[in-house]
């Protein structure tokens, strides 16, 4: 994260303060999605594949670690990101990062639920994804 607007390098935003989009995560390009996306309907977050859960704790000289970790399947490998839920549509949207690469199973994933007539795409932007949701 930019802490000074004086940054000379060449992909930091100096106006906005923030990362340009050519260096955000997808986490954090998710999150500008879903803020976006929330103004036109519901937007759910949702996890695929195996992770862990458990209570976040801070131990001094290790840094953070779960405690009493538990292994949590989410949705199927290859769900997309977020469904975004409408007045009658439900859209399917797998969000990618400029140079983010989707999986076999995400376009897998993608290419059923068009076949099925259900709108689903990647979006690399807040504007894609709007546009994808009309």
């Amino acid at each position: 994260m930019i802490k000074s607007n004086k940054s000379t390098e060449p992909n930091k935003s100096i106006e906005s303060n923030k990362p340009t989009k050519s260096e955000m995560t997808e986490h954090e390009l998710q999150n500008r999605i879903r803020i976006a996306l929330s103004k036109h309907g519901l937007v759910f977050r949702i996890n695929s594949g195996k992770f862990y859960q458990g209570q976040k704790i801070f131990i001094k000289g290790i840094g953070t670690v779960l405690k009493n970790p538990r292994i949590v399947m989410g949705a199927p490998a290859g769900f997309s990101d977020l469904l975004f839920v409408g007045q009658d549509k439900v859209v399917f949207i797998e969000v990618k990062t400029p140079n983010g690469i989707t999986s076999p199973e995400q376009t897998k994933f993608i290419k059923i639920m068009k076949s099925k007539g259900i709108p689903a795409g990647i979006v690399r932007s807040e504007e894609e994804a709007i546009d994808l949701i009309k």
